[in-house]
């Protein structure tokens, strides 16, 4: 089977390419089945290593992705030359460079892209609600260096707003710095909430001078346990990869 991936329904400059991955098309067994491209999930390290080969060979890209430690921070690093021995640790990472992909892994997260209306620059960034507080959608948009009304942005399948439960902290670590970020939260069981990851990233990014977003909203990582993986769902489980890079 080959390696399945989702082209995003984005417009953009032609040398910019950017796809997701699904969980279809890989070597990964039990848990992981079948294209995790985690090393940190407790997959068999061979099993992932052929998976990122499949991956590397679909796409026909030049060099080894630029996989990062992430931590749900807001480090951004920008790739330069090819992957490093040591890998970074940071939540997304931006380049000018051709044939140098950003990449990040996600499980419900939010996968973010970013892209210049003349193809010189790109970003990933891995968006989950301790991030997006943070503000790493907010830094990564800072270290670009184009301004942000020339941006467009592109957030991937994540866990949707009537499967993400939250308690009062996430609640509130929103909206106790923007009142309004209220209007991504509804009421749940047993006073927690239902809260819109995608919203509270389109207004990050809108703070940030980002206005021009493209959401898969209707794609559920938690609902599609054919397609995708997801951590809330299962626990122990592989990750997607979603990538951008300049042509």
């Amino acid at each position: 089977m080959r390696v399945s991936l989702i082209e995003p329904n984005w417009p953009r400059h032609p040398r910019v390419r950017a796809c997701m991955t699904t969980r279809a098309g890989g070597t990964s067994r039990g848990p992981y089945a079948s294209l995790n491209l985690a090393t940190h999930v407790g997959d068999e390290p061979a099993a992932v290593l052929e998976n990122r080969r499949r991956l590397r060979g679909e796409l026909d890209l030049i060099a080894e992705p630029g996989w990062l430690s992430q931590v749900h921070g807001i480090d951004v690093i920008r790739l330069a030359e090819p992957g490093p021995d040591t890998v970074p640790i940071a939540d997304a990472a931006w380049t000018d460079q051709t044939g140098l992909a950003c990449v990040i892994l996600t499980a419900d997260c939010v996968p973010v892209l970013l892209a210049d209306d003349e193809g010189t620059c790109v970003a990933a960034a891995h968006a989950g609600w301790r991030g997006l507080a943070a503000g790493v959608l907010e830094n990564t948009v800072g270290h670009l260096p184009v301004s942000p009304r020339r941006l467009s942005a592109w957030l991937g399948p994540s866990i949707g707003p009537d499967a993400f439960e939250v308690g009062q902290d996430v609640f509130d670590a929103f909206v106790d710095v923007e009142p309004d970020a209220a209007a991504a939260f509804v009421p749940g069981r047993d006073g927690r909430h239902l809260c819109d990851l995608h919203e509270l990233a389109r207004r990050r990014l809108s703070s940030a001078g980002v206005s021009r977003v493209e959401s898969s909203a209707m794609q559920c990582t938690l609902r599609d346990a054919t397609s995708f993986f997801s951590h809330r769902r299962d626990g122990t489980c592989g990750r997607m990869a979603t990538l951008v890079w300049l042509a």
